[in-house]
């Protein structure tokens, strides 16, 4: 528990105030979520966690310059959080029936392993999370959000922005979600080597959804975050060590691969940079060689799945020396693969886009004139963008105008409106 602060002490503080919230502004953006999860498995509760990280942290703000910073400050955190909870628990538990009010209080104190405040805990916690929120007692649909809110901190308002649902519609899932927790009795802990297997796909799924949104920001001013699509690769790392099966393989490559041409994919002043105009100089090499070695050893496995065919689309990019090298019948022949193991009308989409630069745009555009008569991805902006694009090649510039258009009051992501302003700017009268 912190050290309380003499009245000598509170009037000559040993760390300057300003000092110590912009430490806490670090460490709540660096490390809120680790330290959420430890105190969920602690106090067994997500919106008592949740009250204790809020709580931890206000104790910090407030102790610290007369105590000074301690030497493991999350480990302060997790401690200050947990004892604030347990002394809440216990204020409430007044006007509880005695019983009911015990077994709360046992319930932080108690049953939950032992943390040493002064010890890193060994165990990864988020990961442990991760496999709570994506539990097949919860809808598909609860344990993304429940993953993206509690493990990622996502507000609900960006989740709803990346699924194009109400704000209120997912507050309701994540709300069901923790009661379905605590009724089922989900236990927070990572599956035993039978269950493994089955669980994986959900993960997976998230993870990669939580690595988009870092990607490419459903939303916002800034086409990228950087730390969403960090926490996805190290999350899917440490799923690779617990599991190492083909598909972990193929998500961890298709991240690395694609987090390669992270710094070329914007210019200096955030505009957005289409694959074939980066400068290929700027990708991440080191990333590239580990995607393109687990790509290799995925398909060695003969159980190629979905992650593991998009990586190999990604290290088929990565290989080329520049836009004129790509070996764009072999991106089309994965994925016409791709269509067989995983249909959808994004990869119907995309192998329309290969075709294109394989055949020529007018083979292209046929196929994605399908698809949006078949009325799907009617409101994806980036199937509009994609027809605007291969108009405009054919020089029919009257459709290209309209499909930009369209795709412009589809999108929400600042840089990709301002690509799609100055396409249309650039189109003939």
């Amino acid at each position: 528990m912190p050290r309380k602060s003499s009245s000598l002490q509170r009037s000559a503080p040993l760390v300057a105030p300003e000092r110590v919230r912009q430490l806490l502004d670090a460490l709540y953006r660096d490390e809120s979520r680790r330290i959420f999860a430890t105190l969920v498995r602690l106090l067994g509760d997500f919106d008592l966690a949740e009250e204790a990280l809020h709580d931890g942290f206000r104790a910090a703000l407030e102790q610290w310059p007369m105590t000074g910073v301690p030497d493991q400050p999350r480990a302060w955190l997790v401690s200050a959080g947990r004892f604030k909870a347990i002394d809440a628990i216990r204020r409430r538990a007044r006007f509880q029936a005695w019983d009911d009010a015990t077994e709360t209080v046992d319930a932080a104190v108690d049953t939950s392993p032992a943390w040493d405040a002064e010890a890193e805990v060994l165990e990864d916690d988020r990961l442990r999370l991760v496999f709570t929120c994506c539990n097949p007692a919860l809808a598909p649909d609860a344990q993304v959000a429940l993953t993206l809110r509690a493990v990622c901190g996502l507000a609900t308002e960006d989740i709803a922005s990346a699924f194009l649902v109400p704000a209120a519609t997912i507050a309701q899932r994540i709300v069901r979600a923790k009661a379905r927790i605590r009724e089922a009795g989900i236990p927070y802990q990572v599956p035993s080597a039978v269950e493994l297997p089955k669980r994986l796909d959900a993960v997976l799924r998230v993870i990669y959804l939580v690595f988009n949104e870092g990607y490419a920001a459903s939303s916002g001013e800034t086409l990228t975050r950087a730390d969403l699509s960090a926490e996805a690769i190290r999350l899917g790392r440490l799923l690779l060590d617990l599991l190492p099966e083909p598909e972990a393989m193929g998500l961890l490559a298709l991240m690395l691969l694609q987090e390669s041409r992270r710094a070329a994919r914007t210019s200096d002043s955030g505009d957005l940079v289409l694959l074939d105009a980066q400068d290929r100089g700027l990708w991440n090499r080191d990333l590239i060689t580990e995607g393109s070695a687990l790509v290799d050893r995925a398909l060695a496995s003969r159980r190629i799945g979905p992650y593991a065919l998009q990586a190999a689309i990604a290290a088929v990019h990565a290989e080329a020396a520049d836009p004129a090298a790509t070996d764009w019948a072999q991106i089309v022949g994965l994925y016409d693969v791709l269509s067989r193991v995983e249909p959808s009308p994004v990869v119907a989409l995309n192998r329309a886009v290969a075709v294109a630069m394989r055949d020529g745009p007018a083979a292209g555009l046929a196929l994605i004139d399908g698809i949006l008569a078949r009325g799907e991805l009617a409101d994806y902006h980036l199937a509009h963008a994609a027809r605007a694009d291969l108009c405009r090649r054919l020089g029919r510039n009257a459709e290209a105008r309209a499909a930009y258009e369209r795709a412009l009051a589809l999108a929400r992501q600042a840089p990709e409106r301002k690509f799609l302003e100055r396409r249309l700017a650039a189109l003939p009268a």
